[in-house]
């Protein structure tokens, strides 16, 4: 019996055994996932993890330093400038970003995932004198399209210490001061000297302008292959490049594309349309544009053609000849605002079909008047045509005189 027994009862135990195993099992797979939930809960409410949600500050707290009550918005004296800048650069560098490593400027804690090497670098130079609230939105957008360095040539309102300080803490940003040292350094330049530029010297307003942009050009570009650069773009902080086209809406996707016998970039512009009269901010709150001719189909264009320049011939307010990116090399110089020419061979220039550069022109009527308040002619039709190039400008400066 007891042989018979023997292998039958070695069979019962091997069965307990299994059972006992999976009954262990089913209960570590129950009890693991829960203790890990309220484990992790735990943390979270304790705040041991780190929630992206959680970064993203109230409204209130989401302006640049320099905007609406900021203390850096305040204007004074240097000394009182300098005080307001030593109280607040725990905040601007919080804000801004002013450690090595680039940070993303509207919230706090958040950073641009920038490539250490970025090619193709691009630049943009601009001469301006707006203040923070402009240019601070202005910067962040190119910066997050692909724009490594920016040359800023400043006066009035952005030279402003104030403002100033707070553009040289963004990385990739050097301001240029437009002071005696500077001038004399232009006035010795080999465009100063050259009969294309000639004919607007000596002249005010939108004549001076164009001269000191062409003349401020022209040390950009030396400025930029110094720094590396393989792209300059000419902009100013009312127009934001809109790289449509591109796989991913990117300006560096778009130059990386371009053939490398291409030397220049031509981007269309479109010009806004402003559909109210209390516009605070254009570049969040302007969304309607007259696209350029050169991306409209030539026959809806010219049939058209009276209802959309409403008896402007030149189609748009301002220009309609686009802005262009070239591609930094031996020889490069300025030919006005808006190209690049070579001193040595005709540019090689591609047009682009999608992209565009978007003007916001004239959002508001404070652009109108301090435009004609900045120059200081005489409201009469023979003294604005020496301040303004356009018709536009003329025109207004003569029917909204004080």
């Amino acid at each position: 019996m007891a042989g018979l027994n023997g292998p039958w009862r070695s069979s019962g135990s091997s069965a307990n055994a299994h059972g006992s195993f999976v009954w262990r099992l089913l209960l570590v797979l129950t009890v693991l996932p829960m203790v890990l939930a309220i484990y992790a809960f735990i943390l979270q409410w304790r705040g041991g993890l780190d929630d992206p949600a959680s970064r993203w500050a109230a409204a209130e707290d989401r302006s640049f330093p320099g905007m609406g009550d900021s203390p850096l918005s305040v204007g004074g004296s240097s000394s009182f400038a300098t005080s307001l800048l030593s109280t607040t650069a725990a905040d601007c560098g919080e804000i801004l970003g002013g450690s090595s490593s680039p940070s993303f400027p509207y919230y706090r804690g958040w950073k641009l995932d920038f490539e250490a090497d970025p090619r193709p670098k691009i630049c943009i130079t601009s001469s301006t004198s707006a203040g923070l609230e402009q240019i601070l939105p202005w910067l962040f957008y190119h910066k997050i399209i692909g724009v490594t360095n920016f040359l800023l040539f400043v006066e009035g309102r952005a030279a402003k210490p104030s403002a100033s300080a707070v553009l040289e803490s963004i990385p990739g940003v050097k301001i240029i001061f437009r002071t005696r040292e500077l001038e004399e350094k232009q006035a010795n330049s080999r465009i100063w000297n050259e009969h294309w530029l000639a004919g607007f010297f000596y002249k005010p307003c939108n004549y001076e302008l164009f001269v000191k942009q062409s003349l401020n050009m022209e040390m950009a570009i030396v400025m930029a292959r110094d720094a590396g650069m393989d792209w300059i773009i000419h902009l100013d902080t009312d127009e934001l490049i809109h790289p449509a086209g591109a796989q991913e809406y990117s300006l560096r996707q778009l130059l990386s594309d371009v053939p490398s016998n291409v030397d220049m970039v031509i981007f269309p512009n479109y010009e806004s349309s402003i559909e109210r009269d209390d516009i605070k901010d254009p570049f969040s709150e302007v969304s309607m544009f007259k696209k350029n001719y050169d991306h409209l189909p030539k026959d809806t264009y010219f049939s058209m053609y009276k209802e959309a320049t409403r008896g402007n011939p030149n189609y748009f307010l301002t220009y309609g000849n686009g802005k262009s990116a070239a591609r930094v090399q031996d020889h490069l110089r300025p030919n006005g605002a808006h190209r690049w020419h070579n001193y040595m061979k005709s540019p090689n220039e591609i047009k682009l079909e999608e992209a565009a550069v978007l003007h916001y022109t004239y959002t508001k009527f404070s652009d109108l008047t301090s435009r004609r308040d900045r120059c200081g002619c005489k409201p009469t039709k023979d003294d604005v045509k020496r301040c303004f190039m356009l018709d536009f400008d003329r025109d207004v400066s003569v029917f909204h005189s004080p």
